[in-house]
């Protein structure tokens, strides 16, 4: 089973690379998932540059997972949500559904998160919270589905 190729982006008007502690703990939470990552980049919370990396990525080859930490939330630049949507052509609901229900029993504020998971072509797209405690809360509920939604995408859909 080759390895989930991913590419993390972190969305941040204020973030650097130097001090993305949430991206950094993402790139780890992938490495120890026998993960590869195949990039890592900040983003402005501008909602069409937002937009536009998430589908420039997703027209890459080397790519299999797109991971968003950061502008979930209900603050006005918090544009995650919508630039995926803006580029999904369909969504995979459950992968949200049960990182909110997990994190929940953790923390009330969870239920503020309005990020999102979906599917372009073959590549999945999964809206993680902006803090390092909440992308390993929220990876860790999804770290067992991933290896194999990302092979049902690539067209093994044997059972």
């Amino acid at each position: 089973m080759q390895p989930v190729k991913a590419f993390i982006v972190t969305v941040s008007d204020t973030r650097t690379l130097e001090t993305d502690a949430s991206g950094d703990r993402l790139a780890e939470l992938l490495i120890d998932a026998d993960g590869e990552v195949v990039g890592k980049i900040i983003v402005s919370d501008d909602l069409e540059d937002l937009r536009n990396t998430i589908y420039v990525l997703t027209e890459r080859d080397d790519i299999d997972l797109i991971l968003t930490t950061g502008g979930t939330g209900f603050g006005p630049r918090d544009n995650t949500p919508e630039a995926t949507r803006a580029v999904i052509e369909r969504e995979a609901p459950g992968l949200a559904e049960a990182m909110r229900r997990e994190s929940a029993a953790k923390t009330p504020m969870s239920m503020l998160s309005r990020g999102i998971c979906g599917i372009r072509g073959d590549k999945l797209i999964v809206n993680l919270p902006g803090s390092p405690k909440g992308v390993e809360e929220c990876f860790e509920v999804i770290r067992p589905v991933l290896k194999h939604a990302i092979n049902v995408l690539s067209g093994d859909t044997r059972h």
